[in-house]
C-alpha cells in the first residue's frame, strides 16, 4: 500500500510540473529569418515567439506528431487557420503587429503557443 501512495504521490507531482511548473522554450526574432517551430510530443518548441512592434514575422512549422490534434495550428486573433503535413515545412507570414499576446494552438487547444509582441 505504501508503494501505490508513494507513486500516486510522484504521478500528481509530475502532473503539476508538466501543466503548471515546466516554462515553455522561447524565441526571439531576428532579422527577418523564419522562426523553427517543431510540432512533436504534444508541444510546440519553442511554444514563445517574441518580436517587436512593426517586425514581420515568418513562422516555420515542422509537424514530426502523428497526433491528429497537431494537423491545424490557428490563430484566432488574427483569423488564420493552417494545415501541417506531416514531415515537412510549412511556413506561415505574419504581418506587423501591434503590441500584445497572440495564442496559437491546435483544434483542441492541447498544443499551446504564444506570439509576444512588444
Amino acid at each position: 500500500m505504501l508503494w501505490f501512495n508513494l507513486a500516486a504521490l510522484m504521478i500528481i507531482g509530475l502532473i503539476v510540473w508538466w501543466f503548471w511548473l515546466d516554462t515553455p522554450a522561447q524565441a526571439q526574432a531576428r532579422n527577418d529569418r523564419p522562426i523553427a517551430i517543431v510540432v512533436a510530443n504534444g508541444v510546440y518548441q519553442p511554444a514563445r515567439v517574441h518580436a517587436s512592434v512593426g517586425q514581420t514575422l515568418t513562422l516555420r512549422f515542422l509537424r514530426q506528431d502523428t497526433s491528429p490534434c497537431a494537423e491545424l495550428v490557428q490563430f484566432p486573433e488574427l483569423g488564420l487557420s493552417v494545415t501541417l503535413p506531416i514531415g515537412h515545412h510549412t511556413e506561415i507570414q505574419l504581418p506587423a503587429l501591434d503590441k500584445g499576446e497572440y495564442a496559437f494552438h491546435c483544434q483542441m487547444q492541447m498544443y499551446r503557443g504564444k506570439l509576444i509582441i512588444d
